[in-house]
């Protein structure tokens, strides 16, 4: 496993940014594809439809993307998609942030799209706070469950392919400092 240091050769072409719900993927996803170019696809805007369905044609879209030679996105919805993520990519970032700053940004997250109305994807928005209490599925819920869950997936990969590489990030400086060893790797190419 490297840390957000270690020299990244060849430059990834094929990233999968994983870690729980709120811990910042999207966000590292958008800033891979700013830095390398790669085209950054938000997972969520194609599996998300009306009213929180699922979109028909979520596996062949995301089939079709990941078959491109570059690209990043999110690693979710593996009950969807089995293995196709992981034997797709050559590298996974994982988000492994610490439980009060996981927690932190994804109850911020949620309290500023609930209170603007922020709208998601295809019109949805987060429900209403309370629901925190009802939802076993509220992404605030989510997010705490989906930890050990995100741990298991991202060892498991790096056992069953032992050609993905997988940069574990635990901080918001080692997430600069990964981007700053890209970014590096970008110019000397």
């Amino acid at each position: 496993m490297l840390g957000p240091r270690d020299p990244l050769v060849p430059t990834p072409r094929r990233v999968l940014v994983a870690g729980a719900s709120g811990t910042g993927k999207t966000t590292l996803g958008r800033r891979v594809d700013e830095v390398l170019g790669l085209p950054h696809t938000e997972i969520d805007a194609l599996f998300h439809g009306p009213e929180w369905s699922i979109l028909p044609g979520f596996v062949e879209e995301v089939d079709a993307f990941t078959a491109a030679p570059a690209w990043v996105t999110e690693w979710q919805y593996a009950s969807q998609l089995g293995d196709l993520l992981p034997s797709r990519a050559d590298t996974v970032v994982w988000l492994d942030l610490r439980a009060a700053t996981h927690m932190t940004r994804l109850v911020r997250r949620t309290l500023s799209r609930r209170f603007r109305r922020t709208e998601l994807w295809n019109g949805n928005v987060e429900p209403p706070l309370r629901t925190i209490l009802t939802d076993p599925e509220h992404i605030i819920r989510w997010g705490w469950k989906s930890r050990r869950t995100i741990a298991a997936r991202v060892l498991d990969a790096e056992r069953e392919h032992p050609a993905l590489r997988i940069v574990r990030l635990r901080s918001q400086r080692d997430i600069e400092a990964w981007v700053a060893t890209l970014a590096e790797a970008a110019t000397a190419r």
